[in-house]
């Protein structure tokens, strides 16, 4: 009975420890929510982006070299095998196979056709030599008939001049028949032998083209040009080649062989930000693969032009990150999480976003703990906290929620409203001088002179025309600047939250 009772009175202690120490936790977590100190010292406007190693150079491992060429009429070649990502190889190893099926068939009609061509041949060189050797003989036999004639000539001196005329114009005959058939049989030898040449050129080529054949089938067993780690071509879409994966003659890249000595973080950033992302800026790096290291970089190559990526709607900027150092961990393709510092101040005065309201007419203020309604000027803003230029002192608390009471809380920092207004107005001037600088490049560019000439526009032709152009916009929205009550939302740097009892 009395080690029951013991027991129960520790239990009961442990329980109301328990409580008293939740009881506390909760309250200083409660504390930690409603309320935050303003701070002192490093401020940051960072651009949070993902991204994706790649090594900066690398040696492309490429299939057949003359699948391009005019000779061949190749148009996908499947890889059939492929050895794993990741692979080590040493210049000449083995890193894949392509299907040679379509080569295969190619060589065996090509290797038909020159057989043909070859029988071709020998059949013309047999009806040549039989056609000179005939006309060689018709010559010799006009020859002999010539003679035959002379013969009869030197007879017939003593016949009477009719005769001897006849046989003369026979002899005249036959030795221009034989002058004839000479030119014929010269012009044969010649056409002949050029047939021939002809049929020995595209023999020539046809088994050049065979060899060329063959050249390029042995180049369908792919090997490392260098030593390395094989990394599979990532192709425009985004996914890997692999086995089954076809390659063509106007990208044949089976594989890569990255540089891992120097690595670079390809990421995208979205069309919002990309103003404030600039070359040159510094950024910091994780590895998802590796939470617990971090690397710095720096921007080097900021996109122009935007581009839309598979299955999204936004439109994104290329952007190219150097890492200042590298690690024999890191690995193409790897995820990794970029901070990008587009701006950075030092030892500034900084809140949350979410102690900032603001009246009706723009004036932001913050709740003190020690019960005033504080008028302040801000300046530059990241994802969550805001700079204080003025109005507030390091250290002092703020609420993070409109109080329950907000009357009572005295407003202070009124001799700060000149300088917010000055703030909005100079402000709003950077944007209209930049709005008119935008009109003007695009009315320029619109302006037309017959002929499709560009006219020129004076300065003051120019002004006069943003003059006109303003005065009309100013009479359609004149009224569209002021914050409505009730509303939340931010005007440049400035988080305006009005209370409903503002």
């Amino acid at each position: 009975m009395k080690r029951t009772v013991i027991i129960t009175a520790i239990v009961a202690t442990v329980v109301f420890a328990a409580i008293v120490i939740f009881s506390r936790m909760s309250r200083k977590d409660d504390i930690s929510v409603l309320y935050s100190e303003v701070r002192k010292g490093n401020f940051e406007i960072i651009v949070t982006v993902t991204g994706e190693l790649l090594a900066e150079n690398l040696t492309e491992i490429r299939g057949p070299e003359l699948m391009g060429g005019m000779n061949f009429r190749i148009n996908d070649i499947q890889i059939q095998d492929l050895v794993p990502e990741g692979t080590i190889v040493r210049e000449g190893d083995y890193v894949a196979r392509l299907d040679r099926t379509s080569m295969d068939n190619t060589l065996k009609d090509e290797l038909d056709r020159l057989e043909t061509m070859e029988n071709s041949y020998q059949l013309k060189i047999l009806d040549t030599t039989i056609s000179l050797s005939n006309a060689r003989d018709n010559l010799l036999n006009r020859r002999l008939e010539i003679e035959e004639a002379q013969i009869t000539l030197e007879q017939s001196k003593y016949e009477p001049p009719t005769t001897i005329r006849q046989v003369t114009n026979n002899l005249e005959k036959l030795e221009r028949q034989y002058g004839q058939a000479v030119k014929s049989y010269e012009l044969n030898v010649h056409r002949t032998m050029a047939d021939i040449k002809k049929v020995e050129d595209d023999l020539a080529r046809q088994r050049q083209r065979i060899k060329d054949i063959n050249t390029l089938i042995s180049q369908f067993v792919v090997r490392a040009p260098a030593p390395g780690m094989v990394i599979y071509k990532r192709e425009w879409g985004g996914a890997k080649r692999k086995v089954g994966s076809m390659i063509r003659p106007q990208d044949p890249v089976v594989a890569t062989l990255p540089d891992l000595s120097s690595m670079v973080t390809k990421t995208y950033v979205n069309e919002i930000d990309i103003s404030k992302v600039k070359a040159g800026q510094k950024v910091r790096i994780t590895v998802d693969a590796f939470p617990e290291k971090s690397f710095t970089g720096e921007v080097y190559s900021v996109a122009n032009i935007g581009e839309q990526l598979p299955n999204t709607d936004a439109k994104v900027f290329e952007v190219m990150i150097k890492l200042d150092n590298t690690d024999p961990i890191l690995r193409p393709s790897m995820t990794t999480g970029n901070q990008i510092i587009t701006k950075a101040f030092p030892e500034v005065m900084y809140i949350p976003l979410e102690a900032v309201y603001a009246t009706s007419d723009s004036i932001p203020y913050v709740y003190t703990r020690d019960n005033r309604r504080q008028i302040v000027v801000l300046g530059e803003s990241n994802e969550d906290q805001i700079i204080v230029e003025q109005g507030l002192e390091p250290g002092e608390v703020l609420h993070l929620l409109q109080p329950a009471n907000p009357d009572v809380y005295k407003l202070a920092g009124e001799d700060l409203i000149p300088i917010i207004r000055d703030q909005i107005r100079l402000k709003k001037e950077e944007e209209e001088r930049i709005k008119r600088e935008n009109q003007s490049q695009r009315t320029n560019s619109r302006i037309q002179a017959p002929g499709g000439n560009r006219m020129q526009l004076t300065p003051e032709q120019t002004e006069r025309m943003m003059q006109m152009r303003g005065t009309q916009e100013g009479q359609q929205g004149s009224s569209g600047t002021q914050t409505q009550g009730g509303q939340t939302g931010r005007t440049g740097t400035n988080v305006q939250r009005t209370p409903q009892n503002q």
